[in-house]
């Protein structure tokens, strides 16, 4: 988490320091959930290992996975977090996971007392709209291998540890495609 701020170029050593004094460690176990559906989001994570998934449940009652957090990145429901409202999705660990998490409250007394963390907060929220506009760019112009192409180049060592039902879900097709698209694939 310390070098994740340092990359930011905003923050001192000390600034960084009292940040994370203010933040909890916690393991999150296989299968089991960060956030579940109508629950609020009320702090900001960081995986420090372990690998996250997102997912919501269609009309059918199906489980749609569309997105997964590998360890460096933040973890939350977004829009939950910035709203106060519940959350639409589920947040669930793939793998065994620890993150360390500060509550919102906390952050927004940052941020009360250090503009520095309005610039980081802002920050985030500019790269939550790309990755969601580079999500619906990606899906709606790339075929189900391209996509499952640049997952396998993004995390080529992670991917293995992701359920295929799961991968099928994110690219929207069938476990049966996805076993298609994998036997065309060269390594």
């Amino acid at each position: 988490m310390e070098e994740y701020l340092q990359k930011f170029n905003l923050f001192t050593s000390q600034e960084i320091t009292h940040f994370l004094a203010l933040c909890e460690y916690k393991t999150i176990k296989k299968n089991d959930f960060f956030l579940q559906q109508d629950e609020i989001c009320d702090n900001l994570s960081y995986v420090v290992s372990g690998i996250f998934r997102s997912f919501y449940y269609s009309n059918a009652d199906d489980q749609i996975t569309y997105c997964f957090t590998f360890q460096n990145s933040l973890l939350m429901a977004y829009s939950s977090f910035i709203s106060g409202n519940k959350s639409q999705e589920n947040l669930q660990a793939i793998s065994d996971s620890e993150i360390i998490s500060i509550p919102k409250k906390k952050l927004e007394e940052l941020a009360k007392s250090n503009t520095k963390w309005l610039e980081f907060l802002k920050i985030i929220a500019e790269k939550e709209y790309v990755d969601l506009e580079s999500w619906i760019f990606n899906h709606q112009k790339d075929k189900a291998q391209q996509r499952y192409l640049d997952l396998l180049n993004k995390q080529p060592k992670l991917i293995q540890e992701i359920p295929l039902q799961h991968i099928a879900s994110y690219l929207g097709i069938t476990q049966r495609h996805l076993s298609r698209i994998r036997a065309n694939i060269t390594y």
